[in-house]
């Protein structure tokens, strides 16, 4: 059964819909911005400027033990938010579209996991996922959840601290409750624990890259939901796809940056957007 679909936007969802019709290999691409009504913050204003704090970036938080510590105590306390998500409306519109053919294969910036929980196969993580922690010494893996335990055992002081969550299971934790903080080691090796994502500062790894850009090249057409492609490693998608000649669409509260090569530009929320596709692609014509 589809959500109800307000006035407003069903001129919206034709819009979308004559713009898919003719398309057999619709890549996707999400963004942050598809995950909000799932009760995870993402990143970006409607005018793409970056909200709070800068992220942890990788090169530090490999040679510095107090860039880990700020990490994983604010990962320790925002985790159980992000855990708790589940998916929404727009993750289970694009599921149901992928199933009928309407839409193609799917890369994602997100690290929450939820394409996956809402049906879609063979999602392309970009920027890995936040479910899973590798040993950067032994490279053990090890799933978050065995981690978080991990982390309250050795930490029953932070344990329960109440924060503001921030993007990708983060949380807006002071820094004085970082000091006495003990980080969980690998129980392999002892070595140092790292979730299974991208940080900012580093690569995309060369083997899903590769992925992408075949995923692309085979592609007849773009649509980007929830991004604003400030971040490199979605932007590139849309300049390959522009300069092969392929259209792009792009669903997306606020600007993008990849607004002057666009074919069609939807400001509306997702959550709300494509579940009225989906029905008025369903819809006996």
């Amino acid at each position: 059964m589809h959500s109800s679909v307000l006035p407003c936007e069903q001129p919206l969802a034709d819009q979308l819909a004559r713009f898919l019709a003719p398309l057999r290999r619709v890549l996707v691409l999400t963004g942050a911005g598809i995950s909000t009504a799932s009760g995870i913050p993402d990143y970006r204003g409607r005018d793409g400027v970056r909200r709070g704090k800068s992220p942890v970036q990788g090169p530090e938080f490999r040679t510095s033990e107090a860039v880990r510590k700020r990490y994983w105590a604010r990962s320790m306390v925002g985790y159980p938010t992000l855990a708790r998500a589940a998916p929404n409306p727009a993750h289970r519109a694009i599921a149901a579209l992928q199933a009928d053919a309407v839409l193609g294969a799917m890369i994602t910036q997100n690290v929450d996991g939820l394409h996956q929980r809402a049906g879609s196969a063979g999602v392309i993580e970009l920027h890995g996922n936040i479910h899973r922690v590798v040993c950067l010494d032994c490279h053990a893996s090890f799933t978050r959840q065995f981690v978080q335990d991990l982390l309250e055992e050795r930490n029953p002081g932070v344990r329960g601290a109440v924060a503001e969550a921030a993007p990708d299971g983060d949380a807006h934790l002071e820094p004085d409750t970082l000091a006495e903080f003990h980080l969980a080691d690998c129980i392999c090796c002892g070595g140092t624990l790292k979730p299974d994502v991208v940080f900012f500062g580093d690569g995309v790894a060369p083997a899903c890259t590769a992925q992408a850009l075949a995923a692309m090249e085979s592609a007849d057409a773009l649509l980007v939901v929830g991004s604003s492609l400030m971040v490199f490693s979605g932007f590139r998608f849309c300049r390959m796809a522009a300069a092969a000649g392929k259209p792009i669409a792009a669903i997306n509260l606020g600007i993008t940056r990849a607004d002057d090569l666009l074919t069609l530009k939807i400001d509306a929320s997702a959550e709300r957007l494509l579940p009225a596709l989906r029905a008025t692609m369903d819809a006996p014509r």
